[in-house]
Parts: structure tokens; C-alpha cells; sequence
């Protein structure tokens, strides 16, 4: 079965790795969710154990709905005698977008009213509400006019433990805390005795749930102990309980070898209270020390290793000092000089403010705060940081400024979507003439690099004033994105005869796994010029993985083949490959297998695009097609996109299934498309401007960019 498991933004992947470690077949990230695919027992598995998920929704129906009446009669649809008595309870949570049902609570009452009323010309009788324990809780999810129901497996949001007795003034969701300690890698820092440190604990979250899952507890069983979490007619009774069974017996083993290594202290009398309350409630007090202490007493802890992880205050209601964030970075470097750390900021200067030395820095939602983690690999800087630094110059100031403007602009875009790769710079100060994408790894490391390419400068301009600016460029960019020399990559111009030109590469043969969207790519961002992955294209590449499932896709100058992983991942019934290159065709079979898309499904063909178009007898529902501007390859007829893209598209187009798209692209600056040579066969949309993401606005003739239709 397929169902749907949500969770907070910004733990999407994390809740991916621990449903797949929880048992699932498979499991992709979506906007605040994962989708799964396994059996029921792993969806109970998951209200059980899972730490990050807010709710498990296993669906029940999905209809077109186009207006109220619509949603009645979808509901209506189901027979509800198969999934609730008549003497029983319900409650349903609706969450609409879109123009023809605007209101969550109005499309709540609908549904309910289509179940009620069902009920009573069957029975005479109906089902009650009960917003708070019903029987059975409901989720309805309305966008673009179509809608899903499910069941809510879990009786409402896992995030509830069980064991809060009290809170503080700003309290952190447990599943929140969850994911704080795995970023801090805090199961892997137990097993090898490690401690656990909160210098401000407020009322405990942070601790608590550390050493609930140090102890091997699921965090379902004393949130439902001995009830059951949804009187679903189709919940398996006895499934559930062996699992809870089995989980009993985990924690009995997990609690008698729980070691008394977790650390607690806050500056105020009251939060310590209430986080002592609050372990004892968990049954796990004795394994944690308390102190009423200022972070700038903070004391070593025994042990010699560890993780650091705090919540310290950032919101409306609790004033965020920058003081405060500089004195817990310089407590934890003086106590824990050798301890990972944690620590969720409330935007990038009071992260900035610690003084700490990040390995990754993360968007992560604390209900509707936007925030930052920032996790450390140790709270000592490196030793060759201890040196003075030495003021940047005039000139990369400005672009220091200027990139973290940038910053600050994309934030938003960045955390809605998911963005871990992106232009942050594009000769925003024309006198600074370069490129500057991000680059952030999808692994447990998470380092992240700069690849820099200089623009070619006018001929008036003397060499040494390219040198140095571009000098500065690195040199901002480097602070501002606290990443060392060896992490950016530079791509310079050299003047020489016939024109300007890009120097030599490196040969580090050095492969980044980076994250776009569900997908896991490699790229190099050294040994040549482009690095595997056209940031510019990103919309479109989701357009194709939104359109790919149950399709037949065809990627023609496949290149590294990110389209076609695209299209893979989001369910194509078949991607097709094409490439002249064989080297770049194995990048892309290694992208492919990355995501697990192997087998006769996903075919590479090593051939000249427009040659194997030609001859090619297959047809396809879905086709990207993006050339280069010119090709002169020994082992094939020379290309020129202006010249030649009627032929391209014609063969394209007699390859085209009906009621196919065909999607064609080029960065060609001055290409103009014939559109009567081709207004016999297609239907042509210039979508150029729905295709060029926020952050290449600046250069909006990135590319160009058609949609074509038989």
C-alpha cells in the first residue's frame, strides 16, 4: 500500500532514512511528508517507533473536487459502516488550498455531514463528534481540486509523548527535539559512551527524549499504553498489540542498561523544576543531572566526549540576545572543547553570533518560526583558525554584503522548497564579474562547497584588476559561507589567442551526493567546466518528475541524466537516455542507481541524438530535449541548435505519443525559434519565464525554454 506520513518541514530526509530503517520498501520526500510504500504493519510500525512523523495517514479515498458538491459526493462515495460503528465517535482535520473551498472548518463540517448523514438513512442512528479522543480521526487533504482522505492511524499528532507534566515558556515539540539529536548524530554518540549536555534545558524536551531513545523506548507507548490509538474498524487489533509487545520488551532491556550520562542546567529555578517533573514523569530521572546554573558557569561534563545540543531563545515572546548566543558558543568551547554541538538559532546572525565553526547549517521550522540548526562537528575551532583573522578589503566587503543580502532574500524560497543548491551571486556588482552557486552534500558529513566562475571581462580591463577582484570574490565568499580554500572551486577566464578561454581543470576526481527534490545526485564541481547538475533548470526538472508517473520518458543530450533520475523518481513507467558520450552516459547510470532506478526500465543509448531520432521507432508520452549550442564531435555530423532544431524537433515530435509533451530548451542567447516551420505538427507554449527560478532572476535568458504538443 501507499500511505503518507508528515512531519514538520525541514524533516523530510531525516524521516525518510527512518522509515526506510523502520522496514518500509520504499519512501520519498515531499513537502512536510514522506510518501510510503509498504504494508500496514509498517504503518503501525510507525506510530509506534517513529520520532520525527506528526501524523501516519493511511488513505481511504481520493476524488476529483471541483466545488462543495463534489465533496460531499465523494465522501458520500465510501461505505462508512466498514469503518466506524454507528455508536461511535469521530473528528475530521481538513486542509484546503485553492479558489472553489477556501475554509478547512467548511470542508470539516462537509465531510462530517456526508458520514452523519449516511449513517442515518442506513440506520436511523448516526456516529457522534469528538474532537478530542474519537474513534476515528480523519484528514482531509483538498489542492487542486482533487482531495484524499485518510485515516489519522495515530489518533492525532505523534508528537505527544506521554510524559510532559509541565512546560516552559516556549516549549520544543518532541519530535522537533527528535531530530535535533539525530543531525547531532546522538545514537551513534551513546553507543560509543558518549554524554549528553543542555546548558539551557528550559523544561528538559531536549534531555528527556535523549535518553528515551538512548533506552530503546517508542515514543507510541506511553503515548497510548494500553489503549489503542484510532477504533478504525479496519485497524489490526492483534498486530498492534504483538508490536507493542515487542516493544515492551525493548524497553525493559533498554531501561536497565541506561547509563546516567545526560546532563542538564538552566539559570532559571522554574524550568529546572519543571524538567525535573517532567523526567520523573518519563521514569527517567535518575539518569539525568540538574543543575540551576548560568551558561557562564557551565562546568565540564565526566565525560570526554559527547553532544552539546540547546534550544537557547529566539522568538517574539523570549528576547533573542545576541550576548547570550556569543556567551553559549564561548561556554561550550571552554567546557566542551571536544563535543559535537547543536543549536537551534533563530536565523543566521544569532547562528553567526556563536562563534561557532558549522559543518551544515539546516532550515528547520519550529511551528511557524523559521529558524537555523546549526550543528558542529566540534566546538573547538580547527587550530589554524585561532589566528587572527585578517580584515577583508573594501571590495569583498561589498560582496560579503551583497551575498548575504542574497541570503536573506532567498531564505524563505529556500526553506519552502527545499533548496540545498542554488546561485547565491550572478555579477550582482558588475565591476565583480562571477557566478557562485552552493553546493551542500546529502550525507551524514554535509559539508558545504562553493563552485565560482568568473565572467569574461571586458578587454579594457587590465589582468591584475581581474586577479584581485576575483580574489576578493573567494575570499567573501569564503567567510560568509565559513567554508575553507579547499571547499570552492574556481572556474577562471584566461586571455589567449582566439578569445578569452577557461583555464585548465583540476583532477581531483572528487564526487559530491547532493539532494534535489526526492532525488540523490553526484556531482563534480572540480575536474570540469559544468558540474553534472544545471542548477537554472531545477523548475523545470520538477515539472518533468511531477508529470513522469506511469509515463515513458525520453531524455535527449541526456548529459548526467538528472532529468531522466527526475522523471524515475517520480514514478515514470520507463526513462530512455541519449548521449554521445559514454562517460557522461556512466554518470548517469550511476545517478540512476543512486536512486535505486535500475534494470531494462532505464535505458542508456550511447548515440548522436538526431541520428537515433531518426531511426528510432519507439514513442514516448514525456520528452526533454536540451541541446548544446553548437557540437562538433568527431563522431558525428556537427551541430549548430539554430540551424538545426526544426530537423530535431520534427524527429522529436514523430516520436511523440499522443497527448504527449515535449520539452525543449537551450541557452543559446540569440536562438529564435521557427514556429511556422513547425505550426503544421505542434502546439507551441514559450513557458522560458515559468522555468527560470528565483535565484537566477537576475539572468532571466539563462535559458529559453518550449513546451510542444502534437
Amino acid at each position: 500500500m501507499k500511505f503518507f506520513v508528515s512531519c514538520a518541514k525541514g524533516l523530510e530526509y531525516l524521516l525518510v532514512d527512518e522509515l526506510l530503517a523502520l522496514g518500509a520498501s520504499k519512501a520519498t520526500a515531499a513537502m512536510a511528508g514522506v510518501n510510503v510504500e509498504a504494508d500496514a504493519e509498517l504503518a503501525y510500525r510507525a506510530v509506534l517507533w517513529s520520532r520525527l512523523a506528526s501524523r501516519v495517514l493511511w488513505p481511504l479515498a481520493e476524488f476529483e473536487c471541483a466545488d462543495e458538491a463534489a465533496l460531499y459526493d465523494g465522501v458520500a462515495a465510501v461505505d462508512w459502516c466498514e469503518h466506524l460503528h454507528v455508536d461511535g465517535t469521530l473528528a475530521v482535520d481538513a486542509h484546503v488550498a485553492g479558489e472553489a473551498i477556501t475554509h478547512g472548518k467548511f470542508a470539516a463540517l462537509r465531510v462530517k455531514d456526508a458520514i452523519v448523514d449516511q449513517f442515518r438513512t442506513a440506520t436511523g442512528e448516526r456516529p457522534a463528534v469528538d474532537t478530542d479522543t474519537p474513534d476515528l480521526r480523519l484528514n482531509l487533504h483538498l489542492r487542486k481540486g482533487r482531495a484524499s482522505l485518510a485515516v489519522d492511524l495515530g489518533g492525532g499528532s505523534l508528537h505527544r509523548r506521554g510524559w510532559r507534566a509541565q512546560q516552559g515558556e516556549a516549549p520544543l515539540k518532541e519530535n522537533l527535539a527528535a531530530a535535533m539529536l539525530l543531525r547531532g548524530r546522538w545514537p551513534q554518540i551513546y553507543a560509543e559512551g558518549g554524554g549528553l549536555l543542555d546548558p539551557m534545558c528550559g523544561s528538559g524536551t531536549l534531555l528527556i527524549e535523549g535518553a528515551l531513545m538512548a533506552a530503546d523506548v517508542a515514543p507510541g507507548l506511553a503515548r497510548h499504553g494500553d489503549a489503542l490509538p484510532t477504533r478504525w474498524r479496519g485497524f489490526d487489533v492483534m498486530a498492534w498489540q504483538r508490536l507493542c509487545d515487542e516493544a515492551r520488551e525493548r524497553e525493559r532491556v533498554g531501561r536497565t542498561q541506561l547509563r546516567a550520562v545526560f546532563h542538564g542546567a538552566d539559570v532559571d529555578p522554574r524550568a529546572i523544576h519543571a524538567a525535573l517533573a517532567n523526567a520523573q514523569a518519563a521514569s527517567i530521572a535518575a539518569a539525568i543531572d540538574f543543575a540551576v546554573r548560568s551558561v557562564q558557569a557551565l562546568a565540564p561534563p565526566p565525560e570526554a566526549r559527547g553532544l552539546a545540543v540547546c534550544n537557547p531563545p529566539y522568538d517574539q515572546r523570549l528576547a533573542a540576545d545576541a550576548g547570550l548566543y556569543r556567551d553559549l558558543g564561548d561556554a561550550l568551547q571552554r567546557a566542551t572543547p571536544d563535543w559535537r554541538a547543536v543549536i537551534l538559532c533563530g536565523d543566521d546572525a544569532l547562528a553567526r553570533a556563536t562563534g561557532l565553526r558549522a559543518s551544515k547549517r539546516y532550515a528547520f521550522f519550529n511551528g511557524a518560526l523559521e529558524c537555523v540548526l546549526l550543528t558542529c562537528d566540534a566546538a573547538r575551532p580547527p587550530a589554524h583558525e585561532a589566528r587572527p583573522a585578517v580584515p577583508l578589503s573594501e571590495g569583498a566587503t561589498m560582496i560579503a554584503n551583497r551575498l548575504r543580502k542574497n541570503l536573506r532574500k532567498l531564505k524563505a524560497w529556500r526553506a519552502r522548497e527545499g533548496i540545498e543548491c542554488f546561485r547565491a551571486y550572478d555579477a550582482d556588482l558588475p565591476e565583480y564579474a562571477a557566478a557562485i552557486d552552493v553546493y551542500t552534500e546529502d550525507t551524514d558529513a554535509a559539508r558545504t562547497f562553493l563552485h565560482v566562475q568568473e565572467y569574461q571581462a571586458p578587454a579594457d580591463i587590465p589582468e591584475a584588476d581581474s586577479r584581485r577582484r576575483l580574489g576578493e570574490i573567494v575570499r567573501a565568499a569564503g567567510e560568509v559561507f565559513v567554508v575553507p580554500r579547499e571547499q570552492i572551486a574556481i572556474k577562471t577566464r584566461q586571455r589567449g589567442k582566439g578569445g578569452s578561454k577557461y583555464g585548465a581543470m583540476a583532477q581531483r576526481g572528487e564526487y559530491l551526493i547532493v539532494r534535489e527534490g526526492a532525488a540523490r545526485l553526484r556531482v563534480n564541481l572540480f575536474d570540469h567546466l559544468d558540474t553534472g547538475l544545471f542548477l537554472d533548470h531545477r523548475p523545470l526538472r520538477a515539472r518533468i518528475a511531477a508529470m513522469a508517473r506511469g509515463r515513458r520518458f525520453l531524455n535527449l543530450f541526456a548529459y548526467a541524466g538528472v532529468a531522466s533520475v527526475q522523471a524515475a523518481v517520480g514514478g515514470a513507467a520507463s526513462t530512455t537516455s541519449v548521449d554521445l558520450s559514454a562517460a557522461y552516459l556512466q554518470w548517469a547510470a550511476d545517478n540512476l542507481a543512486l536512486n535505486g532506478c535500475t534494470g531494462s526500465a532505464h535505458r542508456l543509448v550511447q548515440a548522436d541524438a538526431m541520428a537515433w531520432l531518426e531511426a528510432e521507432r519507439g514513442t514516448y508520452d514525456l520528452i526533454f530535449c536540451d541541446p548544446p549550442t553548437f557540437s562538433n564531435s568527431a563522431r558525428a555530423d556537427d551541430f549548430d541548435v539554430q540551424r538545426e532544431h526544426v530537423r530535431l524537433l520534427r524527429a522529436a515530435l514523430a516520436r511523440l505519443a499522443h497527448g504527449g509533451v515535449l520539452f525543449f530548451s537551450n541557452n543559446f542567447r540569440r536562438f529564435r525559434l521557427d514556429e511556422s516551420a513547425l505550426a503544421d505538427i505542434a502546439q507551441i507554449r514559450d513557458i522560458g519565464a515559468e522555468t527560470i527560478p528565483p535565484d537566477f532572476e537576475r539572468n532571466p535568458r539563462i535559458h529559453r525554454c518550449w513546451e510542444l504538443r502534437r
